[in-house]
């Protein structure tokens, strides 16, 4: 069965990422591991799901046609953890969505994108929401 690995943020970027995942599983046949990670650096991460996100999350799932799997995760950098949950599942595709950064935020807080990007094993698949 295809694994889909989907990191996934309570926002525009991890929707459409979100949605582009659930679409490829069902060409695929196969299943999708939503992974919701934070740093734990900061009293609030906006990007970290609550418990209401999650269940209005597990509602949106559950009529998609496809097995899945949501874990969260706290560790020293969110692209590793997407990465960590992507070689435990065997993941065939990570799909991830992709913020506009200037050069400087790149420079000051990285990329979870490059981060993804360049140490998958697997294809990777960078999406932006609609406008």
């Amino acid at each position: 069965m295809t694994t889909i690995v989907v990191g996934w943020t309570p926002d525009e970027f991890g929707e459409a990422a979100l949605a582009r995942g659930v679409e490829e599983a069902r060409l695929r046949e196969g299943r999708v591991v939503v992974v919701n990670a934070t740093r734990g650096d900061a009293l609030v991460d906006e990007r970290y799901a609550d418990e209401d996100q999650l269940a209005a999350l597990a509602a949106e799932l559950g009529g998609a046609g496809v097995e899945v799997d949501v874990r969260r995760s706290m560790g020293a950098d969110v692209g590793d953890q997407v990465l960590a949950v992507a070689e435990d599942v065997s993941a065939d595709l990570v799909v991830i969505g992709l913020r506009r950064r200037s050069p400087v935020g790149k420079l000051l807080m990285g990329s979870v994108a490059q981060r993804v990007l360049l140490g998958a094993d697997c294809a990777v698949l960078a999406v932006k929401p609609p406008h």
